[in-house]
């Protein structure tokens, strides 16, 4: 443990003396004698070379500096408090950690995630949500997008690329888009090209044979959830995953202003760890079944 961390036996009498404002009381709580929280304060507080208390005559107050140690010695104890519980009421459950990129997470995942459960035996999930592929490759399950290569998974393809435009029927009844070159002159929300294998306005423009630097880009965010929310918002023309996209377009929230979408080698993936337990090879079943 690092040298700068006072021991936990001066913490607790501590924050209980702060807590409750005095030391028999602390004392009372802890089970120990008055002096033994005196003493313990006082070993803090030269640890520190910092006075925690004014000392009056039967009443203790807290130094600002004692206050803003309260403050993170509170979190640090619950922090720890919640975790000691956590692992006390652990049950005999099989653990699985499932990992999916935000958009699959919110997309694809959740709508299925309960009949897959239902199909699975009982189990303790942790649900890991990241858009970095490091975090989600220390998963038992992950949704990925890429290749399908993955060593020390198995691959299994739950749809292809095809990414086309999309936005509300309210702004496509205000901005007529019939062609994709028409799309130059509309408001585009576009993504950060922040993954390699990602698609952007840029890429998909230039797919289609049109010249990007014609566009015309409302914003640009980072987050493809926030790409669609803008346009859900009517804010102007994003695009989409065919795969991810059933319900808006169901709903009629989302159009699609024209028909042509662009195709990639890529796609979206249900990796496996190879290694993988019994109950976490079941899960994956189920959820490639609940995907069909």
């Amino acid at each position: 443990m690092p040298t700068h961390l006072p021991p936990l036996d001066l913490m607790e009498p501590f924050e209980a003396a702060a807590r409750l404002g005095s030391f028999t009381r602390a004392a009372e709580e802890l089970s120990v004698t008055q002096s033994a929280i005196s003493q313990r304060v006082r070993k803090l507080e030269a640890l520190l070379d910092t006075a925690l208390f004014i000392r009056g005559h039967r009443t203790i107050t807290l130094t600002p500096e004692g206050r803003e140690l309260l403050i993170g010695v509170r979190a640090a104890l619950q922090h720890m408090t919640a975790a000691t519980r956590a692992l006390r009421q652990r049950d005999g459950r099989p653990r699985v950690r499932l990992g999916a990129d935000t958009s699959m997470a919110q997309l694809w995942l959740t709508p299925r995630l309960a009949p897959a459960l239902a199909d699975s035996p009982p189990l303790m999930l942790d649900l890991i949500a990241s858009d970095t592929e490091s975090e989600l490759l220390t998963s038992d399950i992950a949704l990925l997008h890429g290749a399908g290569n993955w060593p020390g998974y198995t691959a299994t393809r739950l749809f292809d690329d095809a990414v086309f435009p999309v936005c509300t029927p309210d702004l496509l009844s205000r901005a007529p888009l019939q062609t994709p070159e028409d799309l130059l002159a509309a408001p585009l929300i576009d993504l950060d090209y922040t993954h390699w294998n990602w698609m952007n306005w840029g890429i998909w423009l230039t797919e289609t044979g049109l010249d990007p630097t014609r566009a015309t880009t409302l914003m640009r965010t980072n987050s493809y959830m926030a790409q669609l929310d803008a346009a859900r918002a009517g804010l102007g023309v994003a695009l989409a995953w065919e795969g991810q996209l059933g319900d808006d377009l169901t709903s009629g929230r989302l159009v699609r202003p024209i028909d042509h979408a662009v195709t990639t080698p890529f796609g979206y993936y249900l990796i496996l760890r190879d290694s993988a337990e019994p109950v976490a090879r079941q899960l994956a079943r189920s959820l490639l079944d609940a995907a069909t």
